[in-house]
């Protein structure tokens, strides 16, 4: 994959704090995403909230394919990413999951 040229940055904001965030780069066809969540209690929907963001990148839904790099053992941003992309794989290295997926046409 190139170089991207730009990175987009998401936020999902509850009570005016941000609680996930994901930086976001697409070169071509091939998407990138690196998830962060905040730890501790968060609002229920808030790491599906935060897929649902990076989903909604205009880079993102012209590329073809999205890899996400996030929290290890994160099943809510796990189920989500599997709902929302086709042909799903994922893979583990040390605290971080990542899952690649077809990004599906509408």
């Amino acid at each position: 994959m190139d170089a991207p040229e730009e990175t987009q940055h998401v936020e999902v904001v509850d009570d005016g704090r941000v609680v996930a965030s994901a930086d976001v780069a697409a070169t071509g066809p091939a998407a990138v995403a690196a998830l962060h969540v905040e730890p501790g209690q968060l609002p229920p929907g808030t790491r599906t909230e935060l897929v649902d963001a990076v989903l909604d990148v205009p880079e993102v839904a012209g590329a073809d394919r999205l890899t996400t790099a996030g929290p290890a053992g994160d099943v809510e941003v796990a189920q989500r990413v599997r709902e929302r992309l086709d042909d799903v794989e994922t893979r583990s290295a040390g605290a971080t999951t990542f899952h690649d997926g077809r990004v599906p046409r509408t």
